[in-house]
């Protein structure tokens, strides 16, 4: 058993377009006098990531096609935002109850592409980084250039389930850990040998991260220490459900 640790990293400033988000992150651990250990664990909102990338969409400058306006009406929302959903996506998944399920292109299925309108000023969205797992790897490398520590960077979103209420946080990118950890072949206490255990780690990470931050304290970072996991750079694409074999599509 190992002791887990989750570390808040505070007094990162507001984000916004075109900031080094590495050196900010990095300021702050100086500031909280937080030093990066090997096998330490960052993980970051999705939010701060795209709003350092820029992907920040003013609503009043988005013409919605016949298309978008259909579904905005069927769906009561924003025909606007509905053209956004739609171009962020390769495919509408379901639509209902007010939430329109897409798989994006970057293959993660989720409500309404990912956008979302929270935390980022009235009349503008935020869109999905155009690849978390270049941007986790992007910080990474600032965040061990700076502090010389080996570690890993888990790029985070709230995502809700088909099978369950509420939401709860994953990995949407990730660089220096694999994604996955695979028991198949041990056995447990019992004797029993595992076949299919294969816990996704990074999801795990970015969950406890999120019991730190919350959502309104405007936190957008925290570092997971004691977590045992193998270093990679495939990113989250290894934990994304292929389409023929997902019981929900």
């Amino acid at each position: 058993m190992a002791n887990i640790e989750v570390i808040p990293v505070t007094g990162i400033p507001e984000v916004k377009p075109g900031d080094d988000l590495g050196g900010l992150i990095s300021s702050a651990m100086r500031k909280n006098r937080l030093r990066l250990k090997d096998g330490d664990v960052v993980v970051v909102k999705q939010k701060v990531v795209s709003k350092a990338e820029g992907r920040l969409v003013t609503l009043s400058g988005v013409a919605p096609t016949a298309r978008a306006k259909k579904l905005a009406r069927s769906m009561g929302k924003d025909e606007r935002l509905v053209e956004l959903i739609l171009k962020e996506s390769v495919r509408v998944v379901r639509a209902g109850h007010g939430v329109i399920i897409t798989q994006t292109r970057h293959g993660l299925v989720c409500a309404n592409s990912g956008i979302d309108q929270s935390n980022v000023g009235r009349g503008v969205v935020a869109l999905l980084p155009e690849d978390p797992d270049r941007s986790a790897r992007e910080i990474r490398v600032a965040l061990e250039k700076a502090s010389g520590a080996e570690v890993a960077v888990v790029v985070s979103d709230t995502f809700g389930r088909p099978w369950r209420l509420g939401q709860t946080d994953v990995a949407i990118g990730c660089s220096g850990i694999d994604p996955l950890l695979s028991y198949a072949g041990k056995r447990d206490r019992f004797g029993y040998r595992l076949r299919v255990t294969q816990p996704a780690v990074v999801d795990e990470i970015a969950g406890a991260a999120e019991l730190a931050i919350g959502k309104l304290g405007g936190i957008p970072v925290a570092v997971v220490r004691g977590v045992g996991y193998a270093r990679g750079e495939a990113g989250v694409k290894p934990i994304v459900m292929p389409r023929e074999r997902d019981l929900f599509r």
